[in-house]
């Protein structure tokens, strides 16, 4: 096996069953995914629109393979990521998840564009857990009433809560205020997407079901260009 092939099987000994490695693909190449894949992995996280779209039409081929977005979303980008079909075309790839709803603007947005393609789109609220003031993410408070919101918006399947720890903190007590927030909510949300190459084990312990997983499988990030 290879490097990154190791890496991967290395980094999925460590999951339980009911978690799924999101792969953590941002600034790699479309070799490097379709080598992870090749591996067996499926699912993959992008954090830059543009970026997305240029290798999602460049593995348009591959079977199975499912986008999660897992940066920040500007709303006006959201037509990269659920772009609208085209009338006698095979529609062109899009995100399956979208880890990064902080505000129901861009939920709104997300459930037009999700609609137009005539499916429904998975979609993650993320919450601020350590109230930074430099992250995006919605505030606990504003929590239950973005949920209610989003829950109610046609083709999206509110799906559960994401958060990034602030760094040089303990995360573990923020993993567990994810899973606190999600319950208090009352709606079964089945997802916790939260832990990354750093923490993700201690992640798995307080309940993810997805984890963000990056460097640990394909070693150090290449600048953005």
């Amino acid at each position: 096996m290879s490097g990154l092939a190791d890496r991967l099987a290395a980094v999925r000994a460590r999951l339980r069953p009911g978690v799924t490695l999101v792969a953590v693909s941002k600034t790699q190449p479309a070799s490097a995914i379709r080598e992870a894949y090749q591996a067996g992995q499926r699912d993959f996280g992008e954090n830059y629109a543009q970026e997305w779209r240029a290798k999602a039409a460049e593995l348009a081929a591959l079977p199975d393979l499912v986008w999660h977005f897992i940066g920040g979303l500007q709303t006006n980008k959201v037509k990269y990521v659920l772009p609208a079909p085209r009338p006698g075309a095979a529609a062109p790839p899009a995100v399956g998840w979208v880890h990064t709803v902080d505000r129901l603007a861009l939920a709104q947005e997300l459930s037009r564009r999700a609609a137009a393609r005539g499916g429904a789109a998975r979609v993650l609220l993320e919450v601020n857990v350590g109230q930074e003031g430099s992250k995006s993410g919605c505030a606990p408070g504003e929590l239950p009433r973005l949920a209610e919101a989003v829950a109610r918006l046609p083709a999206l399947e509110l799906r559960g809560l994401m958060c990034i720890p602030p760094a040089a903190e303990d995360p573990r007590p923020h993993f567990a205020r994810l899973r606190a927030l999600r319950d208090a909510l009352g709606l079964a949300l089945p997802d916790l997407s939260m832990g990354m190459s750093g923490d993700y084990p201690a992640a798995i312990e307080e309940g993810a079901t997805l984890v963000r997983v990056g460097t640990a499988i394909f070693g150090e990030r290449r600048p953005q260009p």
